[in-house]
């Protein structure tokens, strides 16, 4: 053991803040992980705070070394993947942040997203970035905390301020400040980045009136980016190797490297991407065109529907509505409710994402009746995961016109045996799923190795756990998506006030 060497992969989640320690196997040697706050101070904002993000970050970085029996001067490198789009700013002279860090979930931004709508710029962004005007992305969180935090943009004018996603953040604190910079994903998902020149947009900084001296370095996915502060990292200087997005790290994790491959994570959101190659597909669909990766001068793209909510479903109805106490018990629970009675559930609880970006959506049940109990709701809860999978699906293909043959999964709600077993069903598909199912870390560490030549990409490898075969009727289950739709289109339609 003490002759091995070691990649480290951070995987920064929405909930929680992991650190996984991968062999030349490309194995599983060490997990740590560390639960993290998200706090909710008005109906749609969504925040967290970044300095505890980096202080979940050493604990997991501390406690994955010590549980492992390995020496730091084991690893390597470390790399990092990262929740997309939440942004924070802070003071680089004191290195603290100035507010909590916008989370890609929160709907805060709203009124300025609407403003720059009624401004006729959808289109120039939609050229310029692949993207859509919605909250989630990280440009009209910068200019919200900008105008709404006293002195910031006085701060940031005189060069006092730095902006980051969680990449940003982690490599600036691990480096001791010496680094400020983002991978060519996570800039991808800014609202700021021209994806055709990987360089922030100088038009677009301008419409937006956010200064370029706050904005980090855009830098290839898989690169040796400098060391670790010894004072981060149990006085070693470690190479960091890899930032990425987390959907775009699970991609790669799932080895999806040619065009027309596709990847679905079940997470707190639902991701499904396709591998477009050195293509930039332009979604007539409602999905986005974004940066797979870029290795070197080479850049992959790739085609991505968003869901808002996928996997937290399930959180909120354990935690608010009291329908169980351990998820791992819904599956059962959705198998004896053998249907559910009709009830659809649509978990718009921050809008509606791809391929409707409706912001203003609200969550809804329909279909309730008096003869209606929990397990039903809890199975029409993982069939809306698969549902709105199927929707973002079927705009992947309509806009590459290629048809998808297999979907490889992965993300927590991936280990429910009826929720894929239902999506092969749905989209009458093979669903693929792994034996390692921390395909985030896995893409990170992949591309971190990558970068030092501890792999090369004959080395990289994933075995196959099972196989979902489609089992039901195409028609039945066309049925029960039309039905879904429908019930979408009631959510949509029926957008009450807050009184």
């Amino acid at each position: 053991m003490k002759n091995k060497k070691f990649i480290l992969a951070i995987d920064h989640g929405t909930t929680s803040t992991r650190a996984i320690l991968f062999d030349h196997n490309c194995k599983i040697v060490s997990v740590a992980q560390q639960e993290g706050g998200v706090d909710y101070p008005a109906p749609g904002w969504v925040e967290q705070d970044a300095h505890d993000i980096w202080l979940d970050t050493l604990a997991v970085l501390t406690k994955v070394v010590n549980q492992s029996g390995i020496e730091p001067e084991q690893i390597d490198a470390i790399g990092i993947s990262n929740q997309r789009e939440t942004s924070v700013l802070w003071d680089k002279n004191t290195g603290l942040p100035i507010y909590k860090a916008i989370v890609w979930q929160s709907r805060q931004t709203s009124e300025i997203c609407d403003q720059w709508k009624e401004e006729g710029l959808e289109e120039i962004i939609r050229q310029k970035t692949g993207l859509r005007i919605d909250p989630y992305f990280s440009a009209s969180k910068i200019v919200w905390m900008l105008d709404n935090i006293p002195g910031a943009r006085e701060k940031a004018e005189q060069g006092d301020l730095l902006f980051g996603t969680m990449d940003s953040w982690l490599v600036w604190k691990l480096t001791g400040g010496k680094q400020h910079i983002t991978d060519a994903t996570n800039a991808s998902r800014t609202m700021l980045c021209n994806i055709e020149s990987v360089q922030w947009d100088n038009e677009l900084l301008e419409l937006f009136n956010i200064p370029r001296s706050i904005l980090p370095k855009i830098v290839p996915t898989s690169q040796n980016y400098g060391t670790t502060s010894p004072f981060a990292f149990f006085g070693r200087e470690v190479p960091i190797c890899s930032m990425v997005g987390d959907q775009q790290a699970a991609l790669f994790g799932q080895l999806c490297l040619e065009k027309g491959m596709a990847k679905n994570t079940y997470g707190t959101g639902g991701f499904l991407l396709m591998n477009t190659g050195s293509t930039i597909v332009r979604s007539q669909s409602g999905l986005l065109s974004t940066i797979a990766w870029q290795i070197g001068d080479e850049v992959t793209y790739a085609l991505e529907g968003s869901i808002f909510v996928s996997g937290s479903i399930m959180k909120w109805m354990r935690d608010e509505l009291h329908l169980f106490k351990d998820v791992s018990t819904t599956e059962q629970m959705a198998i004896e409710a053998g249907t559910t009675a009709g009830v659809y559930v649509i978990p718009a609880f921050v809008g509606l994402g791809a391929p409707y970006w409706d912001d203003k959506a609200k969550a809804s049940i329909v279909g309730l009746s008096l003869g209606t109990n929990r397990n039903h709701l809890v199975r029409a809860a993982i069939e809306s995961m698969a549902y709105q999978s199927k929707e973002v699906l079927d705009a992947m293909e309509a806009d590459s016109h290629t048809a998808i043959t297999k979907l490889k999964v992965d993300g927590g709600a991936a280990a429910n045996n009826f929720l894929l077993q239902f999506q092969a069903d749905l989209c009458q598909i093979p669903v693929e799923r792994f034996k390692v199912n921390e395909l985030t870390a896995l893409g990170a560490a992949f591309l971190a190795g990558l970068a030092i030549g501890f792999w090369n990409k004959d080395d990289l490898k994933i075995e196959v756990e099972r196989q979902f075969e489609p089992q039901r009727d195409r028609q039945e289950m066309m049925r029960r998506y039309d039905n879904w739709k429908h019930a979408v289109q009631a959510c949509v339609e029926f957008k009450p006030e807050i009184l």
